[in-house]
């Protein structure tokens, strides 16, 4: 599929999270499989660009195209500066935020709270999209169904974003009302779909290369966006392409090379947020890579209390290098076919 000028190598998106997505993070998902990768959300108010947070945000050096960031805001002229600020910076394509739930930025009518007024959010959309195309990048969109069950205005908003030159359109299953609880549904996203004619993107639950295979049938969405099922496992982009292409899955990683993607995420971490902040914002990184296997929970527990970099990493090679030990050590004690049968299990939850 194609989002303006640009081609995407597949339909399988990494989503937009704050304190998730950066740099690092999407350069490591792009390496994995993911076909495209949308940035933190960046705010709209000036006073905030040049903090070290907004500044981090903004900084796209080395990073593969296209380069999507998604900006937050509630007055239309502030998002139209905040588009022209990031495109200064590298930005290729420009993607609206009117899907995020978080009570801070909904509580300022940013994020889904825009959906509760559909003439501003077109006056931000229509904003946006004057001073991105003169430079020939697209704006997109991410939203929700809707504010709340009794009031689902995805599809109506969506025609008019259309409308308004959005070129993309991604729809989370779920009402802001919802936040992030119970089941995503994929009916309203259907109906996007079928109501536009630009590419539409599914997003909401999408945990494994089945369930994504399902979502694309169901919606007849042009692409699907995974979120929460990215964190610490950022190889399920190239599973999921796998699984698309040939019916099969692809084998789970060893564990060495989870070791060394580990690793390698982390110097990235470290060299974009430095020794205090990059110690400390690495830990959630680390501790969803070793949540579900063996000794993970007491991992945690000793990395947390790690406040240098270069101990952090000795820490999280040696938590791997014992869990290779620790499996090869079987083959003294058990069949070789109980060996294969453990690792196959050890390798499986990585």
């Amino acid at each position: 599929m194609n989002i303006g000028p640009f081609t995407l190598e597949n339909p399988f998106f990494v989503a937009p999270m704050a304190g998730v997505t950066d740099r690092p993070f999407r350069q490591l998902c792009k390496k994995l499989g993911a076909g495209y990768a949308v940035s933190e959300m960046v705010t709209s108010r000036p006073d905030l660009w040049n903090t070290p947070k907004t500044t981090r945000r903004a900084n796209h050096e080395g990073e593969p195209g296209p380069i999507a960031v998604q900006i937050a805001g509630t007055e239309p002229v502030m998002m139209a500066e905040a588009a022209a600020y990031n495109m200064d910076r590298g930005a290729q394509i420009i993607d609206i935020n009117m899907g995020c739930p978080a009570k801070k930025v909904c509580n300022k009518w940013a994020g889904s709270a825009l959906m509760q007024d559909e003439a501003l959010a077109l006056r931000i959309v229509d904003a946006v999209v004057a001073v991105c195309a003169p430079r020939g990048v697209p704006v997109t969109l991410k939203m929700r169904t809707g504010w709340c069950q009794s009031h689902k205005n995805a599809v109506p908003l969506a025609r008019a974003a259309q409308s308004a030159g959005v070129q993309m359109i991604t729809v989370h299953g779920r009402t802001r009302e919802q936040g992030y609880s119970g089941q995503a549904e994929y009916d309203t996203i259907a109906a996007v779909k079928a109501a536009v004619g630009v590419p539409v993107v599914a997003n909401g639950d999408i945990d494994t290369p089945e369930k994504a295979r399902q979502v694309l049938a169901a919606t007849l969405a042009d692409a699907v966006m995974i979120g929460r099922a990215a964190q610490g496992r950022p190889w399920i982009f190239r599973e999921m392409a796998h699984f698309m292409a040939t019916g099969t899955h692809l084998a789970p990683p060893l564990v060495a090379e989870v070791k060394q993607l580990l690793l390698d995420h982390l110097q990235d971490h470290y060299a974009l947020y430095g020794e205090f902040l990059g110690v400390r914002s690495a830990r959630k990184h680390i501790g969803w890579y070793v949540k579900s296997l063996p000794g993970g929970d007491d991992f945690r527990a000793e990395m947390n209390l790690i406040e240098d970099c270069g101990q952090q990493a000795d820490a999280v090679a040696n938590y791997f290098d014992q869990l290779n030990t620790r499996m090869d050590r079987m083959a003294a004690h058990v069949s070789y076919d109980r060996v294969n049968e453990e690792k196959k299990h050890m390798e499986m939850a990585v």
